[in-house]
């Protein structure tokens, strides 16, 4: 398969790549991030795009499956991967992009991600020790961040709502409308994790005590409402049906363990306890399982994560440091995803690239914690204009 076949292929890919490069350093202030390093955080991402395209025209790849369904195929607009492939589509037949353009262009999504990430854990460790500073740069470079975000498929654009829904909680009374969008893009692709955001936000309003009795009782009921929409519709989706029984989940929860249970990298979770399917699903390959060089590279991810986990963890328990952004939401939301992708994902593979829908949102509350310089300060509002109300403890 030809990634460009005409000039007017060659012509395309190179104004995407360049539109791509002008919003990032259009953005980068929104985000406190130096125009230098929004075209680094690019360059380096636009990296991993174009391996990932030499990977997926070796050895194949569901990158090329959408790229080859929206050339030929038949697309109806729907939700997840249908919505994918309606897109795909657009670009292919609507605009005649090929298939280096479309890369380029899911590779735009994967990128704003990052930023997002970014500038969120710059805000995080603005008043932290050098070394902490350094942790939080090494983060955004893994490159578990870039490759999976930076193709055609979900992963792009779940990643992209994931930064901005970190971004937002930062200061969810300013970015409602922020929040609002990283739901709507997060629906269009996985709309059970979508469900588990509005779900975290409902927790945020009923508890965020700043709010006064009445608005917390209209914003709260307005967002249950929401929730109680959207979570059937999601659990429809994934498969688990309308009426939903603890017979019916845990029959649903049987069936994808079974069905991932496919690949070099899956494992049997079924006789596993709930600790242990937590610790699988984000830490593990480790160094002690890898077999090729991308599991290397996945275990070098998994092992800071860990460090970063146990460091963070215990800096949660023994310090009484004063913290920002709407922690309720962030760990609502992470623990919910946490747990229930946890326990229907058995294969590796898959996990690698879905913990990064909320594993940002856990490096961001871990990483706030450890190595503050003045344990009782607070990073300056004026600076990041994230600090407009008393911040939430958890």
């Amino acid at each position: 398969m030809e990634i460009v076949s005409t000039a007017w292929h060659v012509l395309i890919a190179f104004i995407v790549f360049l539109t791509g490069a002008l919003i990032m350093s259009i953005l980068a202030k929104r985000f406190h991030v130096s125009f230098l390093r929004s075209l680094v955080l690019y360059s380096w991402h636009s990296v991993f795009c174009l391996f990932y395209l030499w990977f997926t025209l070796r050895f194949g790849g569901d990158a090329i499956a959408y790229f080859m369904k929206a050339s030929n195929g038949r697309v109806e607009w729907d939700f997840g991967t249908a919505g994918v492939d309606y897109f795909t589509a657009l670009l292919v037949r609507g605009f005649d992009v090929s298939l280096l353009g479309t890369f380029l262009i899911f590779n735009i999504f994967g990128a704003l991600g990052l930023l997002a990430i970014d500038g969120s854990l710059k805000a995080a460790t603005r008043d932290a020790k050098p070394y902490v500073v350094k942790l939080a740069t090494l983060i955004v470079f893994l490159p578990s961040l870039s490759f999976w975000s930076s193709a055609i498929g979900k992963d792009s654009l779940s990643f992209m709502a994931t930064g901005l829904a970190l971004w937002a909680a930062l200061d969810l009374g300013r970015r409602g409308l922020l929040i609002g969008g990283a739901i709507v893009v997060m629906l269009m692709v996985r709309p059970h994790v979508a469900g588990i955001m509005v779900m975290g936000l409902a927790l945020a309003i009923i508890f965020d005590s700043n709010v006064s009795t009445i608005k917390r009782l209209v914003y709260g009921l307005c967002a249950v409402g929401v929730a109680s929409i959207l979570v059937p519709f999601a659990l429809q989706y994934a498969g688990v049906g309308d009426t939903v029984s603890v017979g019916d989940l845990n029959e649903y929860i049987d069936k994808r363990q079974t069905s991932n249970m496919e690949g070099g990298g899956a494992v049997d979770i079924s006789s596993m306890s709930l600790p242990v399917q937590l610790f699988t699903y984000m830490f593990r390959p480790t160094f002690l399982e890898v077999n090729s060089i991308f599991s290397i590279a996945a275990a070098l991810d998994n092992a800071i994560l860990l460090y970063l986990f146990v460091v963070g963890g215990w800096a949660l328990f023994k310090s009484r440091v004063r913290t920002f952004g709407n922690r309720v939401f962030m760990w609502a939301y992470v623990l919910i995803a946490w747990i229930i992708l946890a326990m229907v994902t058995a294969n590796l593979g898959i996990a690698l690239r879905q913990k990064w829908m909320f594993a940002p949102m856990l490096i961001f509350l871990l990483i706030s914690v450890i190595g503050k310089k003045k344990p009782n300060d607070v990073p300056d509002g004026s600076a990041f204009n994230q600090v407009s109300q008393p911040p939430v403890k958890l």
